[in-house]
């Protein structure tokens, strides 16, 4: 049996969406399945405003700009996470300052990023990793009382919620990610969300051109104007017909993600040498992946990935520390200590999960983990 690292969970109503839209024939770009399905994921999310975008980054990028971030900012991210937070604030000049994370949310530290806070310091821009809450509420105080700008990248966490409320609303913006391995998936896409009206004008003329008109710009023949510079971040009207299906099973999704999370916890729990990640209480977390930890560190870690590939199982390094690459060494970003950091990076691997995982696939996963720590990893 092969497992992949995760497979995308589709069905007949996703392929008739995007059919319609083709059969359709004219609005494939600006289409009013855009226009709903922003309108859904606001009532679905709780939030006031809803712009999509070709994917999180552009996303993350437009809020940026539309935030006024610009050069002599500071933005605090932290390092574990995908690139494309801590390249956000090079995009408009700023420059990205790494904090560290704690232990069980595997999100940001409120007591360095408190550390990290300079006069420079403009935002603060968390991340929910795999679809677990971070400490949002301890971080919006502490942005609160330094009067930063206060952005979730909620790119892995759609869907879940703190004490009863969502993720993604909890902070000044955010944004969400629906790319192919996400809670629901569009293929390629994202989306930016807020409750400010002036923020969401901007994110809106930073999508398609900085253009300002009312209604579908190829079909109109009223006088438009372009007022700011903008880009051509917009979602394709078979993306967003794509994404209108996904969302109508989103909840069913994560239950069958939370179901399959619970079943592997019961089982990887009693491994020595492994820790496996588990919410707060009153957190709701969606799994957006399944990220275990080798205690032991790097060598045991890799040594479990090399023997999993050999039994025909994927995994993945989720995340290496950012601030290493080579973009920020030579941009001179690199030179900062981030040691719970660098121990849970040597630690952490993540697993083959998907809502559509049979007890078969997760029994086999199990055994093969269950056989590298009783001694097969030498053969």
């Amino acid at each position: 049996m092969k497992l992949p690292l995760f497979k995308i969970h589709w069905d007949d109503d996703d392929l008739h969406a995007v059919n319609r839209v083709i059969e359709e024939g004219g609005r494939w770009c600006i289409g009013p399945d855009v226009v709903t399905f922003e309108q859904r994921l606001c009532q679905d999310i709780g939030i006031n405003n809803c712009i999509t975008y070709n994917s999180g980054g552009s996303a993350l990028h437009a809020l940026m700009i539309a935030h006024g971030i610009g050069p002599s900012d500071e933005v605090i991210v932290p390092s574990f996470t995908f690139i494309a937070t801590a390249m956000a604030p090079l995009y408009v000049g700023a420059r990205p300052v790494f904090a560290d994370i704690e232990e069980m949310s595997l999100g940001l530290d409120p007591d360095d990023v408190l550390n990290k806070i300079t006069p420079r310091t403009r935002a603060l821009m968390p991340i929910h990793f795999g679809g677990f809450p971070c400490l949002v509420n301890d971080l919006r105080e502490i942005a609160e009382d330094a009067g930063l700008i206060f952005i979730e990248d909620a790119a892995e966490a759609y869907g879940a919620e703190v004490n009863g409320r969502r993720v993604g609303t909890l902070s000044d913006s955010a944004i969400f990610s629906f790319c192919q391995n996400k809670i629901f998936t569009t293929g390629e896409g994202g989306c930016a969300v807020t409750n400010d009206d002036n923020v969401a004008r901007k994110l809106r003329l930073v999508q398609s051109y900085g253009r300002q008109m009312d209604g579908d710009y190829f079909s109109t023949s009223e006088g438009i104007d372009y007022v700011d510079v903008g880009y051509n971040w917009r979602m394709s009207s078979m993306a967003a017909a794509l994404g209108l299906s996904q969302l109508k099973r989103v909840d069913e999704l994560i239950k069958r993600r939370r179901d399959n999370a619970s079943y592997l916890d019961s089982k990887l729990s009693s491994i020595d040498g492994l820790e496996i990640l588990r919410p707060r209480q009153e957190e709701f977390a969606v799994y957006q992946m399944y990220t275990i930890r080798v205690v032991e560190g790097k060598e045991v870690r890799d040594a479990l990935s090399s023997y999993l590939k050999k039994r025909g199982i994927t995994t993945k390094i989720y995340f290496d520390p950012v601030h290493n690459y080579s973009v920020f060494r030579n941009l001179g970003l690199s030179d900062t200590i981030l040691p719970t950091t660098q121990k849970i990076s040597s630690q952490v691997l993540t697993l083959p999960f998907y809502p559509n995982m049979s007890e078969g696939e997760m029994n086999v996963l199990v055994g093969a983990i269950e056989d590298f720590f009783e001694g097969e990893n030498n053969e």
